[in-house]
């Protein structure tokens, strides 16, 4: 995938460490309506089912969100993107990276992995049209050897789809 192995991350801190647990804890107890994290060992990454919202252009479609998390977490954004294949959304490109402002530039210490889901179900749920980015090509292209969406300069201008 896009991301640094698991031998090449930094091992989470404490306090993240202890915030996962009490998520993974909620999540098991609450999970959010249309997803089902798949159970690891790692707490490190997350792996996730997405499940299509029934009465969208994405219902009865199931997607995988991989979720890695920084050693400062919450206080940094985990990254999130689909494994391919990815949804086809203006705001998802075929690599998976996620063009969402809470996962960037918008991310506050008190989200969670379940509101970061609901977020990514909502964006899902709101798109009129099944296509890519203008520019999905031309990003992809530059996102050779592993970049990260982190290390990406977004420009979130479109929140209508």
């Amino acid at each position: 995938m896009s991301s640094p192995s698991a031998s090449s991350r930094k091992a989470l801190s404490k306090i993240a460490c202890n915030r996962l647990q009490k998520e993974l804890v909620e999540w098991q107890v609450n999970p959010p309506a249309g997803f089902k994290h798949k159970v690891t060992d790692n707490l490190q990454r997350w792996i996730i089912e997405v499940n299509g919202a029934p009465g969208t252009l994405y219902a009865n479609e199931m997607y995988q969100l991989q979720v890695d998390f920084p050693e400062h977490y919450p206080m940094e954004a985990p990254q999130v993107v689909f494994i391919p294949p990815a949804p086809l959304h203006p705001h998802i490109y075929s690599n998976g990276h996620i063009c969402l402002d809470i996962l960037y530039d918008s991310w506050s210490p008190a989200m969670t992995v379940s509101s970061i889901c609901i977020s990514i179900l909502s964006m899902l749920s709101s798109s009129t049209a099944k296509q890519r980015p203008a520019d999905n090509d031309r990003y992809v292209k530059n996102c050779k050897n592993g970049r990260s969406p982190k290390e990406t300069r977004w420009w979130f201008h479109d929140d209508k789809v």
